[in-house]
């Protein structure tokens, strides 16, 4: 599964959003293929990592087949891996 990878741009964050990024990347790398987002690519699925509630990064630029995943607190990481799992 290709999953494109969107990151808000920080200006409120709350939690270390690449530390976030590496632990899921870390646990699916046998299952998904990570890239960060690319306009022209189409992606399986989109994982949005913000760093607050807002969650306020754009992504209607990509494409995907299977929609989005967002992710903005640190304590939605594990459940956010399970979902990930979940879309194979």
């Amino acid at each position: 599964m290709k999953c494109g990878v969107r990151f808000c741009g920080g200006c409120n964050s709350r939690f270390d959003r690449g530390e976030a990024y590496e632990k899921i990347r870390t646990q699916l790398k046998d299952e998904i293929e990570f890239d960060y987002a690319k306009e022209d690519d189409l992606y399986d699925v989109i994982l949005v990592i913000g760093g607050c509630t807002n969650c306020c990064a754009s992504y209607d630029q990509y494409r995907t087949k299977r929609g989005v995943v967002k992710v903005y607190d640190s304590e939605d990481v594990d459940k956010t891996i399970q979902i990930l799992k979940d879309f194979e």
